[in-house]
C-alpha cells in the first residue's frame, strides 16, 4: 500500500514538472508584467500627485507676484510652468491670471501671448476661456478679423451662448448692425431665460433696435389672436 501511495505521489511530481517545464515561463512573464504593472501604476499615481504640487507652488509664487503688481517676478514661475508643467490645470490658470495682470496694465501683446498659450495648451474648458478673452483683447485692439478667427472652431456646448454674445460685440464693434443682432439672438436663445447675462442681451438688442426672437414671436402671436 505504501508503495502505491509512493507511485501516486511519484507521478503527480512528474505531471507538475511537465506542467511547470510547459508553462512556467509564459507564467512567470504574466506576473513579471502583473506586478510591473502595479509598481507603473503606483509611481504614476505618485508622479501625477508630485506634479500637481509642484505646479501649486508655482503657480501660488505667480499670484503673490502679481498681487504685488510685479509682473518681471511674477514671469519667472509662470515660465517654469510652461516649460516643465504645461498640461497641469495649475499652467492654464497662471496663464489667465498673468493675462488679466497685463490687461490691467494695458500691455495688450502680453495678454494675447499668455491667452494664446493657454488657448493652445490648456484643457478644454480653459481654452475656450482663453480664447473668449483673447478676442476681447484683439476687439480693443481693433483687430476684428483675428477677434472672430480666435472664437472659430468646436467650443463646449455650455460656452454657445457666451461665444455668440462675444461675437455680437465684434460685430457692433465694426458697425455691422444686422450680423450683431443675429448673434445676440443667437446667444440669447442659447441662454437661461430671467438670469442677468439673458437681461444683459436683452439690452443690448434693444440698443440696436432690436428684440429677442422669443419676444418678438410672443407679440406677434397676441397680435394675431387679438380681434
Amino acid at each position: 500500500m505504501a508503495n502505491h501511495f509512493d507511485l501516486e505521489e511519484q507521478e503527480q511530481i512528474e505531471q507538475l514538472k511537465h506542467f511547470w517545464n510547459t508553462w512556467g515561463t509564459l507564467i512567470t512573464g504574466v506576473l513579471v508584467v502583473v506586478f510591473a504593472g502595479f509598481a507603473g501604476w503606483n509611481g504614476y499615481q505618485y508622479w501625477q500627485k508630485r506634479q500637481a504640487a509642484e505646479a501649486a507652488a508655482l503657480m501660488n509664487a505667480v499670484d503673490m507676484a502679481l498681487a504685488a503688481k510685479d509682473a518681471a517676478r511674477a514671469g519667472q514661475p509662470f515660465a517654469e510652468l510652461k516649460d516643465k508643467y504645461a498640461g497641469t490645470v495649475q499652467a492654464a490658470q497662471a496663464g489667465l491670471l498673468m493675462a488679466k495682470a497685463a490687461v490691467n496694465e494695458d500691455r495688450l501683446d502680453d495678454a494675447k501671448a499668455a491667452l494664446g498659450w493657454v488657448a493652445d495648451k490648456g484643457d478644454e474648458g480653459y481654452k475656450a476661456i482663453a480664447r473668449l478673452r483673447l478676442s476681447a483683447v484683439l476687439e480693443q485692439q481693433k483687430q476684428y478679423d483675428e477677434a472672430l478667427k480666435a472664437l472659430s472652431g468646436s467650443m463646449p456646448d455650455s460656452f454657445k451662448g457666451v461665444v455668440a454674445d462675444r461675437r455680437g460685440d465684434i460685430y457692433a464693434a465694426q458697425g455691422k448692425q444686422a450680423e450683431a443682432i443675429a448673434e445676440y439672438k443667437a446667444a440669447h436663445s442659447a441662454m437661461e431665460k430671467g438670469i442677468e447675462y439673458s437681461r444683459l442681451i436683452e439690452f443690448k438688442l434693444n440698443a440696436l433696435g432690436a428684440e429677442p426672437t422669443v419676444v418678438a414671436q410672443a407679440k406677434a402671436n397676441s397680435s394675431e389672436t387679438q380681434p
